[in-house]
C-alpha cells in the first residue's frame, strides 16, 4: 500500500458465530476482487475481532492515508448513531494525519433499499 492510499473497513455489529460474519466477508472478498488497488478489512463493535481500532490500527500501519469506514448497518441505530462517533473521534485522535470519511448505514442506502424490495417480491427458488 502506498504512503497516500485509501482503505476500506466494513464495520459492523459482530457475533460470536462464525457464520454471521460470513456475509460481511463476502463484501470485504467481492471489493477486493473487484477493486485490488483498494485495501479492505472487516472490523467489529463487539463479540468478535478485529475491532475497528484494531483494524485501522492494521491497514494505517500498510500506510493507508484515507480510511473510509462503512457502517454495514440496516438503520442508523443506537450503534450507528452514538457508538460510531466515539470510535471516529478516538482514531481521529490516535491518527491526526489520517483522513476519517464516515458513510451513512448501508441499509440506507437507496440501492440498497431497492435492491431488498426487488429480493423480497421473488418467487422462492
Amino acid at each position: 500500500m502506498s504512503i497516500n492510499s485509501s482503505a476500506i473497513v466494513l464495520f459492523s455489529h459482530g457475533s460470536r458465530d462464525p457464520l454471521w460474519r460470513a456475509p460481511i466477508a463476502a463484501v470485504a472478498a467481492r471489493i477486493s476482487e473487484r477493486h485490488p488497488d483498494r485495501h479492505v478489512r472487516c472490523a467489529y463493535l463487539e463479540l468478535c475481532e478485529p475491532t475497528l481500532v484494531q483494524a485501522t490500527d492494521d491497514l494505517v500501519q500498510q500506510g493507508a492515508a484515507h480510511v473510509t469506514v462503512v457502517p454495514m448497518f440496516l438503520g442508523t441505530g443506537k450503534h450507528a448513531r452514538e457508538d460510531l462517533p466515539v470510535l471516529i473521534e478516538e482514531l481521529r485522535t490516535r491518527y491526526k494525519d489520517v483522513q476519517f470519511t464516515v458513510q451513512g448505514a448501508i441499509g440506507e442506502d437507496d440501492r440498497m433499499t431497492e435492491l431488498m424490495a426487488k429480493i423480497a417480491c421473488e418467487s422462492p427458488g
